[in-house]
């Protein structure tokens, strides 16, 4: 006999379970690092010198980028904070 499985409201489909990732977090993490080590450490050195300066987007940037460097977990937010930070970066720079 199947067991019925109860169905989501409309609010639970759209909220992610506790330790659920975002599903964007992943293809984040992967533009990240498909640029390269050489651009990042050069990321890591802007967000770094504007960390010193009391730039709060500077400062989460820098120790999460740092933190994927070195290869420790991250949260799914700080991974999509950083790549949007980076892309936004990126298109600015082919202005």
């Amino acid at each position: 006999m199947k067991k019925k499985v109860a169905s989501k409201t409309t609010q639970e489909r759209g909220t992610l379970d506790l330790n659920e990732p975002h599903p964007s977090a992943h293809s984040a993490l992967e533009y990240i690092q498909g640029l390269g080590y050489e651009k990042l450490t050069m990321y890591q050195e802007s967000y770094s010198s504007c960390a010193i300066e009391g730039n709060r987007l500077a400062e989460i940037c820098s120790e999460t980028l740092h933190r994927i460097l070195i290869g420790q977990p991250i949260s799914d937010r700080y991974v999509l904070g950083l790549a949007w930070s980076i892309k936004n970066m990126e298109e600015t720079s082919k202005e």
